[in-house]
């Protein structure tokens, strides 16, 4: 078990760590479509209940959040653990919201793309050029499975487009360089890269059904969730149920390495600190924010402090 430290407990399925430069780290509460602030000392303050389930988070051009809103689950409980399942009663659809940090104002700056409704956005980062990618995890009913893809929109709200659609995508990444975007998925789960050849385009793939370069894929019950970039480039992927924790993955070799944590779903890694070594994971069925020294830096995010 990798060493960490508990920050904060008592959280309803909290994902997407923002580490602000106060100390302080954001993150959603998923299961009550709440975003809450979590203070060094373990306090929670809320900033903002958009609804539905509040998924991806991170830092804007403006200082505003920027939130992928899945459009909310199901939940159930299972020996104490919190568990999501299919698209709530009330779903109605994805969205990307804008919350002002300062008043918890809340917009709606996208919710569909080329006419589609979004299924469920779901993780988000932010490029150098006004934009920002993120994924869309598509939605499960009782009968059918609703599609995603992985999508680049400005931070304005002036346009949104798909790069790749089909793929039910989880975590997103953006190399250091800027040049490839990595995209996990959750039940194939592989992580795929994608070169970027512009704001919201990729160079195209040879078949459009199998999309991407394969950087790694995992044997057996394993799930893949959100990602991070560390500084050198490496992937850290949030791993699932039989693998439980954080696998830093190298982008060229596909070497695996495994940090392990005590939840079956560790969903989302974010990195801060002055040394850039301080990273907080979210343990999100026992409903924890854990904090924990990296072996190595992770990469500072474009707008983060």
């Amino acid at each position: 078990m990798h060493p960490h430290q508990i920050v904060a407990e008592g959280l309803a399925f909290p994902e997407g760590p923002v580490v602000m430069d106060d100390g302080s780290v954001i993150v959603v509460e998923l299961a009550a479509g709440r975003i809450t602030r979590v203070l060094p000392d373990g306090r929670t303050e809320t900033i903002a209940t958009p609804g539905g389930g509040p998924n991806g988070l991170a830092l804007g051009p403006d200082g505003a959040l920027y939130v992928c809103n899945n459009g909310g689950f199901e939940w159930s409980s299972m020996e104490g653990m919190m568990i999501p399942g299919n698209a709530a009663h009330d779903y109605a659809g994805g969205r990307i919201e804008r919350i002002d940090i300062r008043t918890g104002r809340v917009e709606r700056f996208y919710d569909a793309c080329d006419g589609v409704p979004l299924s469920g956005p779901n993780d988000i980062v932010f490029d150098g050029q006004g934009g920002f990618w993120f994924t869309d995890l598509g939605k499960h009913h009782a009968h059918h499975t609703d599609h995603g893809g992985l999508f680049h929109a400005k931070a304005d709200g002036s346009g949104i487009s798909c790069a790749v659609r089909g793929p039910n995508f989880n975590g997103v990444g953006l190399s250091p360089s800027g040049t490839t975007v990595y995209a996990a998925t959750t039940y194939e789960r592989t992580i795929l890269a994608f070169e970027v050849t512009g704001p919201g385009t990729v160079e195209p793939s040879l078949l459009a059904a199998v999309p991407g370069r394969v950087v790694t894929s995992f044997p057996g019950h394993v799930l893949l969730d959100s990602l991070a970039i560390e500084a050198d480039g490496r992937i850290a992927q949030a791993t699932l149920v039989a693998r439980p924790g954080i696998c830093s993955v190298h982008p060229e070799t596909g070497e695996q390495e495994d940090f392990a944590f005590p939840d079956l779903l560790t969903t989302n890694i974010a990195f801060g600190g002055a040394d850039m070594m301080d990273a907080w994971v979210t343990l999100s069925t026992t409903g924890k924010l854990a904090r924990c020294r990296w072996p190595r830096p992770g990469l500072r995010l474009h707008h983060q402090a």
